[in-house]
């Protein structure tokens, strides 16, 4: 019944951070130390207002570098390059979930609201370096973070990708609303289900699923 949904699909769509890596390995808890690092120095606030601010701002607009550059005109290329110097050596690589996403037929896409040298790193550390046909992180979409439908329209139109034939795999479930309405198949992957009507498909494994839809 799984392969039947994604029989049209022809561009698989990939989040990054928690959905290809295990939430288990916990990278992004770095990336909040550096974040609030980062905003307590950018903004002179002590460091318990600075993690307010992130937290704040990545519920208000997505990400806390879309808050930092709406409501204090943050240089966005310095911030992500700070808080991405992070150890990536806690990550594993795959290589079920490697000859996995290798197997599936057409185009597949990393889309990240982190920057692409991370990205790369990141894929690097998992073995998944070379399976993806473009990586395209939060600059190719002129630093709008996802939900925002500019940023889907922005990383679509620049890899020429038709969403009625894609599927979105996304650990925030936030960041499927969009390509749901733009008539993608959707994918939550987490350890929890969350239902939604904008969400067609949970998993808690992602190697796992996969081999339900090759």
């Amino acid at each position: 019944m799984v392969a039947a949904s994604f029989k049209h699909v022809r561009a698989w769509v990939f989040d990054l951070d928690n959905t290809l890596y295990p939430p288990s390995a916990r990278l992004f808890d770095q990336i909040e130390v550096k974040m609030t690092d980062y905003v307590a120095k950018a903004l002179n606030v002590s460091t318990e207002v600075a993690d307010h601010l992130r937290d704040t701002y990545w519920k208000r607009y997505g990400t806390t570098l879309a808050g930092l550059m709406a409501e204090h005109s943050i240089d966005p290329d310095p911030y992500l390059e700070a808080v991405h110097d992070i150890d990536f050596s806690v990550l594993s690589p795959d290589p079920t979930l490697a000859a996995r996403i290798d197997a599936l037929p057409g185009r597949k896409v990393v889309y990240t609201n982190g920057a692409r040298p991370y990205a790369l790193k990141v894929l690097e550390a998992r073995g998944l370096t070379g399976l993806f046909d473009a990586v395209y992180g939060v600059e190719h979409a002129g630093y709008r973070p996802k939900p925002e439908q500019a940023a889907f329209e922005a990383i679509f139109a620049l890899d020429n990708l038709a969403p009625e034939f894609g599927a979105m795999f996304e650990d925030d479930v936030r960041n499927l609303a969009v390509p749901h309405a733009l008539g993608m198949r959707t994918v939550h992957v987490g350890p929890d289900p969350l239902p939604a009507p904008h969400i067609h498909h949970h998993t808690d494994d992602l190697s796992d699923f996969l081999s339900q839809v090759i």
